[in-house]
């Protein structure tokens, strides 16, 4: 009797199902739906990864890696062991990508030279790409007067050779050059990045704009899927292009009826189904009769412990990571699992590897002291390598306290969600019921800003040069403004949380001090926390954190760059031992010369000299005392890029009257912000 019932229902449940499975609602089409994000870019078909995008909605030969280098997207296609193609942007609409060839994102000179070679079933480069030839170790004696290009050369380090540079409209130079260098490759770029090549500064700007490509994976059948409201995929089954839309499975379009597959696929898995609930029924009355024998002979009390299984994770968040404006700003953590085990044995957390201590003592050879890379206020940083081979900074927190704990918790909840190619990369942490909190990071090998301005790499005789410093401005502004769209304010911005790969791309780390803001205020009171000179003025008085409490903070990073002096120093004049006060009363008595570097040698280079008084300026703004004048992160990155593109375009230049205009034009856009003495006398400023 029992068995009839549980066929009868069986049947209720599985005619409804075969029903919704005629229509293949939840799966195909929800997953293809709309963008992804991959990197620090969405993209969309024919692009799929392993992780974020299944490999039904896109099209063979065009998975990515999210984890590629700078924060953009490997193109697994046409990426091999000594050459990858990393994706900058992407248009659906034209079927067309920027990518660039990532061994020359730190300039033209690299170790392994290769011609681009492309897959023309997949991609075809766009009409407007032209290829730069890049010749290297050339000898220039030997060549007739007026056979070689003078301004086309450009230096490599650790090389005495000369290398030149070619645009498409100075072939004529190529039989001479051929026949006096030793190596050459050619790279394309768009038209419109070749025009503006006139240094190797601009070269490089160039090559990291990389060139455009159109793809092909039915491009048209896509077009007509997407404007009938479907979703464009590919099924691998049979081989063919498949539109999926949110009345089931469709060969083209959206238009007509499901076709045969969904109706195989809904009868095959309806039939599954079927058979799966009939075995359940025989296996839930086999049950019930060994339970009812058994508490015949036994009585298992009303203490019999249940088993549960665990969350995927080991977690259970209890409520989102969320920050309020009270005087005490504390952030609500999801709650942890009862168990140690469960947290020791969960493969992740927030997407985050949970290493054993074990491990990591390992990797550290047992935190040895030759293994130390830095040492800071809440913990030490170890170099370390895995098991795996991959190279980590380990960062070491002092003690077990709660303190610790928030600030140990504070960083995987922003490094987690947050990804940057500017920002340090989180790859795991231990369990915080490990014998000690450790946090592990992608291991950056060229020290940190602080270092080459006035720590321990500033004594070589190579100074880093102002392009560099510029660029380290903008890229850390970018971060900045990055953390700032999602609501993160720093707190601790200085130069020793700046870091510096071997390019010198910037990574901005150590988000112990880091506090989600709140979308809904203007401020969040807090004790104030930082270091010392980078501290803004207005939160140290009034307890209320802003986004501009870290414009203020860059402010200083700014004058340590054009300094080299670093931000409070005891044996400077008593009203210079603070960097920020230094800086503004400089810029304010037309005395720059007293504040910038003079390794920099920028007296003897206009345009140079000119760029720092600019940057300067930025500067200035950032510290003033009152938040309100202060610019916004966003407008102090924008500046600073139009800086860059000045510097980039040095026969260009824009003088703007600013007396001569109704609205208040200022070095920064939509601020009314108050001009140094230097500016207003120049009458110099940068729409």
């Amino acid at each position: 009797m029992k068995m009839k019932l549980c066929v009868q229902s069986s049947c209720f449940i599985i005619f409804p199902l075969i029903q919704l499975l005629r229509f293949i609602k939840a799966d195909e089409y929800e997953d293809c739906s709309g963008q992804f994000l991959c990197g620090n870019i969405n993209i969309s078909y024919p692009f799929y990864d392993d992780e974020n995008r299944p490999e039904h909605c896109g099209y063979p030969g065009f998975r990515v890696n999210c984890s590629g280098e700078y924060g953009y997207p490997e193109i697994s296609s046409v990426t091999t062991s000594s050459r990858r193609y990393l994706l900058l942007q992407m248009d659906a609409n034209l079927n067309n990508i920027s990518v660039f060839q990532e061994n020359f994102w730190g300039g033209p000179c690299v170790e392994n030279l290769y011609n681009t070679t492309l897959n023309t079933t997949l991609f075809n480069f766009v009409q407007t790409v032209e290829n730069v030839t890049l010749y290297y170790e050339c000898s220039a004696a030997s060549a007739p007067p007026g056979s070689l290009p003078a301004a086309n050369v450009f230096p490599c380090p650790n090389s005495d050779s000369i290398n030149y540079f070619i645009p498409p409209s100075e072939a004529h130079y190529r039989n001479s050059l051929l026949s006096i260098c030793n190596n050459n490759t050619y790279v394309p770029l768009s038209q419109s990045f070749i025009a503006n090549i006139r240094d190797p500064l601009t070269l490089q700007g160039a090559l990291r704009n990389g060139f455009e490509l159109n793809w092909t994976a039915n491009y048209s059948l896509c077009v007509e899927c997407r404007a009938s409201g479907g979703q464009c995929g590919y099924n691998t089954t049979t081989d063919s292009f498949t539109c999926y839309c949110s009345n089931g499975v469709h060969g083209f379009t959206c238009n007509g009826k499901s076709n045969k597959t969904a109706i195989i696929i809904g009868v095959s898995v309806g039939g599954v189904l079927v058979l799966a609930v009939l075995a359940c029924c025989i296996i839930i009355i086999q049950r019930r009769r060994r339970s009812i024998s058994l508490a015949k002979s036994k009585d298992l009390g009303p203490n019999y412990p249940s088993i549960g299984l665990p969350s995927s994770n080991g977690y259970q968040s209890s409520q989102p990571y969320t920050t309020s404006p009270s005087t005490n700003l504390s952030p609500s953590f999801p709650s942890y699992p009862s168990s140690k085990s469960d947290f020791e044995n969960s493969a992740s957390y927030l997407g985050v590897k949970v290493f054993s201590y074990d491990e990591l003592e390992e990797a550290t050879e047992h935190f040895n002291e030759s293994q130390e890379l830095g040492d800071g206020g809440f913990g030490t940083v170890y170099y370390g390598k895995l098991h795996d081979g991959r190279l980590v900074a380990v960062k070491r927190l002092y003690e077990n306290s709660c303190r610790h704990m928030g600030q140990f918790m504070n960083e995987i909840h922003i490094l987690a969600r947050l990804r940057h190619k500017n920002l340090v990369t989180l790859h795991g942490c231990t369990s915080r019921r490990s014998r000690e909190l450790l946090l592990v990071y992608e291991y950056i090998p060229n020290g940190t800003v602080a270092d080459h301005l006035h720590g321990k790499l500033s004594q070589s005789p190579k100074v880093l040069p102002w392009s560099t410093r510029l660029s380290i401005a903008v890229e850390t502004a970018e971060a900045l403004s990055f953390l700032h769209e999602n609501d993160v304010i720093h707190r601790d911005v200085k130069t020793t949380n700046i870091l510096l790969e071997s390019t010198f791309q910037v990574k901005v780390a150590d988000f112990g001090l880091s506090r989600l803001f709140p979308n809904d205020v203007t401020h969040v009171s807090t004790a104030p926390q930082g270091t010392p000179g980078y501290v803004d003025p207005e939160y140290y008085q009034c307890y209320q954190l802003t986004e501009k409490s870290d414009v203020y903070s860059f402010g200083v990073v700014l004058a340590e760059l054009i300094s080299s002096k670093v931000a409070v120093d005891i044996t400077r004049h008593r009203h210079d031992i603070n960097l920020a006060n230094m800086a503004v009363d400089r810029i304010q008595k037309h005395a720059l010369d007293e504040l910038i570097d003079p390794k920099l040698g920028v007296e003897n280079d206009f345009l140079a000299y000119k760029m720092v008084k600019l940057v300067a300026e930025v500067a200035f703004q950032c510290l003033q005392q009152d938040k309100e004048a202060r610019p916004s992160m966003k407008e102090v990155l924008e500046s600073l890029k139009g800086i860059q593109k000045e510097m980039e375009n040095s026969q260009k230049q824009v003088v703007v009257d600013i007396h001569e205009s109704d609205d208040d034009i200022g070095l920064l856009k939509n601020v009314p912000p108050p001009f140094s003495p230097e500016t207003e006398s120049s009458n110099i400023s940068i729409r």
